[in-house]
């Protein structure tokens, strides 16, 4: 670095999940039609987690308060553009009782980027069971994901360890690391704690966004583990086709969350996977399922 220049300033986690409220937050331009800001200093297509939150905040907007969303189901259809806000067009298809549906369709430049059905509903009691949490080490006990990218900084170009270190929003922190360099065939199987690196203002409408957001980390490599593979192989394609999210309680995103996800199904270029969400305290609060592209060109 030339000695008139200095380092860029480090966010501070609170800086940093205020970023991201903020990048959540749409702005509403006329009845059920609303505008995601775009990614400051992004570079590249959108991230999907981004899409999904924004989508899902947009409907959020047009429902009566005092109902949550449930379930959402999205579909990809292009890569967005970080340099572009996001525009959401909102479709009022069903207000019932207990019961809103909902239809998102995200766009830039007049296309769609992603469609989005969300349900929302009014919270009620009724019959409880779920799933096991599992028991596994707690996230105390854990390396950082930039910790364990610095680990294999001599084998990584700078660029890559500079944009994996860089501090993030969401942190996140494997039971079992795996290898993007070196990456091991192992059973198509992950557990990863999570949360927002500081505390999330705002209702259930924003912690569950950001749920939203984060649920599309850790999900589509499942699927890439049994072939001992990963996003940065050579000749690798990998993009999220489908996402859909199941909302089972009230979430604190920024608490730490256990992701347990499996994939048990890939062919034809696609794999399929899918995940639980745990608070700490050992409720099941989200499941989640995705198929994604994982396409290896040979050269």
């Amino acid at each position: 670095m030339p000695a008139n220049e200095t380092a860029p300033t480090r966010k501070t986690p609170a800086e940093l999940i205020e970023g991201l409220e903020r990048l959540l937050q749409v702005e509403e331009l006329d009845t059920d039609l609303y505008r995601g800001l775009r990614n400051p200093g992004g570079q590249g297509r959108v991230f999907g987690g981004q899409v999904i939150a924004q989508a899902l905040m947009s409907a959020a907007a047009s429902v009566d308060p005092e109902r949550v969303v449930h379930s959402l189901h999205a579909y990809f259809m292009r890569p967005g553009d970080e340099n572009l806000p996001i525009i959401c067009r909102v479709e009022r298809d069903f207000d019932g009782r207990s019961f809103s549906t909902r239809r998102v369709v995200a766009m830039q430049r007049g296309k769609p980027i992603l469609n989005l059905a969300a349900s929302f509903q009014v919270p009620e009691d009724g019959f409880t069971h779920q799933a096991e949490m599992p028991d596994v080490p707690q996230p105390e006990d854990l390396l950082s994901e930039a910790e364990l990218i610095e680990r294999q900084r001599d084998e990584l170009p700078e660029a890559f360890v500079a944009a994996m270190t860089r501090p993030r929003p969401i942190e996140m922190r494997a039971v079992q690391p795996w290898s993007l360099v070196r990456p091991e065939k192992r059973e198509p199987a992950r557990q990863v704690w999570m949360r927002a690196a500081a505390p999330v203002a705002g209702d259930q409408v924003m912690h569950r966004a950001v749920l939203a957001y984060a649920s599309d980390m850790a999900l589509l490599s499942t699927s890439m583990q049994p072939h001992g593979v990963s996003w940065i192989s050579p000749g690798m394609q990998s993009a999220s086709l489908d996402h859909a999210i199941w909302m089972h309680g009230d979430v604190r995103a920024d608490e730490w969350m256990l992701y347990v996800t499996d994939s048990p199904w890939a062919g034809g270029g696609r794999g399929f996977n899918r995940g639980k969400i745990f608070a700490r305290d050992g409720r099941l609060i989200a499941s989640t399922a995705q198929e994604g592209l994982i396409r290896q060109r040979r050269s």
